[in-house]
């Protein structure tokens, strides 16, 4: 048998249970859809170094693991508390979905009926109202999908379904919550939540995804996000990942923006043994605007990867993007973002920004700003930089007093502060900064110390 084979072989035969338990229960369309999926996962297998895309990051730790999936079970009883930690002083009191291993958990949720906006469970919409799926679902996060979407798609049981009407607008953030008990089966389990967002026209919503597990649990979250973007639609979206650094964290986050419409992108990637993030972006229609901000901090044997995509295909569009990482211990942390801008898409403006800190000598991160330009008519730039504390700073507050392990903490805030001061729901960004403050002052480089002494 070959290692493909071997690794793919696993998934085969709890494809084949999942499928044979949902034959009766769910439409045809979805089950070819997952059909298709699980061919192409199959064929491909899981990526390697050898690919361009994966070059970086090796995912030998989760084709080597023999996952199985999570199911129901006493794993969601005792994580009301976790719920509350992430509820941020009860902002999103009526407007929160909650999902344990990849399955709603109602107990948990607080969701309030208001004017037409729908915040549900992804199965129940599959149960009720299969059709109003079947133009969205698979088809945002489809075409050069990598095979840990393709593994989602063909696993996909339940998730967040989230509809704004058009017109409506809502300043009450909308917050969507995965959570990881890391048991269900003496192996390590998987949970493949979906998440499908839909924005009506010249609609206004802010939503916020968090991921976060049991600590020191062993298991593997493989999501994927898809939102669209109608005309004139705003969206504000937030992604804050906090898994355990035992765990594994997959995720992909598939946006379409019509015609004038704007969306920004917050991502966070705070916990994880290894995780990768990609966002892809697509521009739809003239006008639109798209904003990319992220910031990962990781210490430790940690990896983090954010791959982005900004597709300008329309004129008049306009994209910002900032990265910042801070790495700490034998961290390893890559950034690769390209920008696309498609002949014909004249007058684009699209600027690109990554900047990582590294706190100790062994921290090493991989940054590879990407610009491919096929109009003439544009406005485009891109930069990265990577670098160590201001021994000069770092003197300079420690000359007013100010001790050494306080003085790098300012400055490393500082650095994040960029990043988190951007964040538009006070609660949440308060949440950011405290969780920071906590970490970021074991983020500390001996060897450095001694040498600014």
């Amino acid at each position: 048998m070959t290692p493909l084979a071997q690794e793919t072989d696993l998934y085969r035969a709890d494809f084949e249970a999942l499928a044979a338990r949902r034959a009766s229960a769910e439409p045809g369309w979805l089950a070819r859809r997952r059909e298709e999926a699980m061919g192409r996962f199959e064929k491909r297998g899981f990526p390697t170094t050898r690919d361009e895309e994966w070059r970086f990051t090796s995912v030998a730790p989760i084709a080597r693991t023999a996952f199985r999936r999570a199911v129901p079970g006493p794993g969601v009883r005792g994580r009301a508390a976790d719920v509350a930690a992430l509820s941020l002083d009860h902002v999103f009191d009526g407007r929160q979905i909650v999902f344990v291993d990849g399955r709603h958990a109602p107990g948990l949720s607080s969701i309030e009926a208001e004017d037409g906006l729908e915040i549900r469970s992804l199965a129940d919409v599959l149960a009720r109202q299969p059709d109003r799926l079947e133009p969205h679902l698979g088809r945002l996060a489809g075409g050069r999908s990598s095979s840990f979407a393709d593994l989602n798609a063909a696993f996909v049981e339940d998730g967040a379904f989230v509809s704004i009407p058009p017109g409506l607008v809502t300043d009450r953030p909308i917050h969507l919550v995965f959570l990881s008990s890391g048991a269900g089966t003496p192996d390590p389990v998987v949970s493949h939540p979906r998440t499908l967002v839909l924005a009506g026209r010249a609609s206004q919503a802010t939503i916020v995804e968090s991921y976060a597990g049991v600590p020191g649990a062993a298991y593997f979250t493989n999501a994927v996000t898809e939102i669209a973007v109608e005309d004139g639609a705003v969206v504000d979206h937030y992604k804050l990942q906090r898994e355990s650094e035992a765990a594994f964290h997959v995720a992909t986050t598939a946006v379409v923006q019509a015609r004038s419409s704007r969306f920004s992108s917050h991502s966070f990637a705070l916990g994880a043994g290894l995780a990768r993030n990609d966002v892809r972006q697509l521009f739809a229609g003239e006008g639109g605007e798209c904003v990319l901000n992220g910031l990962f901090a990781v210490a430790g044997d940690q990896h983090t990867d954010s791959h982005t995509f900004i597709d300008h295909a329309h004129p008049h569009c306009t994209s910002r993007e900032l990265y910042r990482g801070i790495l700490d211990g034998r961290a390893r942390g890559v950034f690769v973002g390209r920008i696309l801008v498609r002949e014909g898409a004249q007058k684009t403006d699209a600027h690109q920004t990554n900047k990582n800190l590294l706190l100790s000598r062994e921290a090493l991160v991989d940054s590879v700003p990407q610009l491919e330009i096929l109009a003439s008519d544009v406005k485009c730039k891109h930069g990265s930089t990577t670098g160590q504390l201001d021994p000069s700073a770092l003197f300079y507050l420690r000359s007013r007093g100010i001790p050494e392990a306080a003085a790098r903490g300012m400055l490393v805030s500082a650095f994040a502060g960029d990043v988190t001061g951007r964040v538009r729901v006070p609660a949440l960004r308060a949440g950011l900064e405290r969780h920071l403050r906590e970490r970021l002052p074991g983020l500390q480089d001996r060897d450095m110390q001694e040498a600014v002494l």
